[in-house]
């Protein structure tokens, strides 16, 4: 059995279907703070939080658990600038009790949700693996500290990992089940869906004097059930006896912020009100990622690497979600 902490999140709950179709058992645990309820469509379901070691003994007591997927993180940069307590508390600090526990019950296998923000700002395009990890917030830092924790953990405690190191994750089941859902919602695509609904008057673009094909910002997309298969092959990858690695999941391509908001207009059929806006601090012109190794050692392959595709899944969430 997995045990997908997080799971009620827009990741955890991809993760989660993905995991149940190849014919996985799972368990999920969230507190749902961010997460919804709805969204644990498959597997079981505990209601708990990873400061609570005694409800996370129970977890481990009640389901034979094999290996952790975790994705319990806060994740938003400038959030992170203005509360670095409460993302050092959460995302090193409760995983480090939930790395104990697995200790404590001799579970061997760990599946984390890194991200390229430990990279920091790029020296070159695209990011590979081996790019100086040099993150510039807390957020990034967090997740570099949880990489740091886990080589630890295995060379002491035999613990295998593999980091996932992703972009701009995107898109939503194509089943419609499930998608992207935050409360306010953060992220491009979504916002730009709004518009196109006539839920908001207009997307506002940060920047249009970078050093950019278009002036704006150039970002890496990947679709949310490329994401998730990428969970389910590092787990095979250690369950097949593989050493603990570090693996970035991105599309290999860029799209810009007008790319993005010109691919929706194609997919909504609808017009898109632009505002433009200073830069914001802090974004790097560019952030592409290199997916090469993983598609060399884990035979990892997106099948979902043009925008258009990633919108048309969106969109048809946003429109199941909205409808009546």
């Amino acid at each position: 059995m997995i045990l997908i902490t997080g799971g009620a999140g827009y990741i955890g709950s991809h993760a989660n279907k993905v995991l149940n179709k190849r014919g996985y058992e799972t368990v999920v645990y969230d507190n749902l703070s961010l997460g919804h309820r709805e969204f644990v469509k498959w597997g079981h379901f505990v209601m708990g939080d990873l400061a609570d070691k005694d409800r996370l003994r129970f977890c481990f007591q009640t389901y034979p658990i094999e290996a952790v997927m975790h994705y319990c993180a806060f994740c938003y940069v400038g959030e992170s600038v203005d509360h670095p307590s409460e993302y050092y508390r959460n995302n090193v600090a409760n995983t480090l009790n939930l790395l104990d526990v697995m200790v404590e019950y001799g579970v061997k296998y760990f599946i984390f949700s890194s991200t390229c923000s430990t990279y920091g700002n790029p020296l070159q395009i695209p990011l590979t693996e081996d790019h100086p990890q040099q993150p510039i917030n807390p957020y990034g830092k967090s997740k570099l500290m949880v990489e740091q924790i886990l080589k630890d953990y295995d060379k002491a405690y035999s613990i295998r990992h593999v980091c996932l190191r992703y972009f701009n994750a995107a898109g939503a089941d194509p089943e419609g089940e499930i998608g992207e859902w935050h409360e306010p919602e953060p992220h491009l695509i979504p916002l730009v869906l709004k518009v196109a609904a006539g839920q908001s008057e207009h997307i506002q673009i940060y920047g249009t004097d970078y050093e950019t094909p278009d002036g704006t910002c150039v970002r890496d997309y990947i679709h949310i059930n490329d994401l998730a298969a990428g969970h389910l092959l590092a787990l095979e990858y250690l369950q097949g006896g593989a050493s603990s690695d570090a693996f970035n999941l991105g599309n290999g391509n860029g799209f810009s912020v007008r790319e993005v908001i010109h691919a929706a207009g194609r997919v909504t059929g609808k017009s898109i009100k632009v505002m433009e806006m200073e830069r914001r601090h802090g974004d790097p012109p560019i952030l592409v990622g290199s997916s090469d190794k993983a598609r060399q050692i884990l035979n990892w392959q997106p099948e979902y690497p043009d925008i258009d595709e990633i919108i048309k899944t969106a969109w048809l969430w946003h429109l199941s979600r909205n409808s009546g």
